[in-house]
Order: C-alpha cells, then sequence, then structure tokens
C-alpha cells in the first residue's frame, strides 16, 4: 500500500460557526480544537502525524465522524452528495494554529 503525503490526508479545514466556537474556545484555558475534512480512508495516527508536521505543534486526541452523504431529489430523479469523513483533532493545551481567518 502507498503511504499517503499530509495534503492527501487532509483535505480541507472546516470553518462552520460551531467548530470556530470551538476552534476559539482555547483563549479561556481550554485545549484548542481544530476541524478538518479527511480522507476516507485515514487512520487516526495518519490523521495526527499530518497536523503535527504541518502545523507544527503536539496533538493529544483525534476523533472521527463518517458522514454518509444526503439523498437529494430534483423532479423524479435521485441522487447522493458525496460522503466524507471529518475528524476534529485536540491540541495540547497552550499551542495554537490560525487557519482560515475571515478579514
Amino acid at each position: 500500500m502507498k503511504a499517503k503525503s499530509v495534503w492527501e490526508v487532509l483535505k480541507s479545514p472546516v470553518i462552520t460557526e460551531k467548530a470556530v466556537i470551538a476552534k476559539d474556545e482555547a483563549e479561556d484555558g481550554a485545549a484548542q480544537v481544530l476541524t478538518f475534512r479527511v480522507d476516507q480512508d485515514a487512520s487516526k495516527t495518519e490523521i495526527r502525524s499530518a497536523v503535527e508536521e504541518i502545523f507544527n505543534v503536539k496533538v493529544t486526541a483525534v476523533r472521527t465522524v463518517n458522514y454518509e452523504g444526503k439523498l437529494k431529489k430534483r423532479g423524479r430523479y435521485e441522487g447522493r452528495r458525496p460522503s466524507f469523513k471529518k475528524a476534529f483533532v485536540t491540541l495540547e493545551k497552550g499551542a495554537t494554529v490560525e487557519y482560515g481567518e475571515a478579514i
């Protein structure tokens, strides 16, 4: 099996209201939680090493969730949106990462 690069493991950051609140809670003394869309075949150890390599931080925990694509209808035709995997990465206390900030 071919080893994946860190850019193949992490697809994109998830920037929703809930994810931004979890990321910003680090200022209150809690550990910062980052949220990413990741490759569906990526393991927690691959996700951990990819985040540590890209952002130069220490990761304490990784949680993952698999989402099945929603069923969508247009008239009499049905289709599905693509399924995806999301990872919640908890950093050690005091470590912060800035990405995707709105101006």
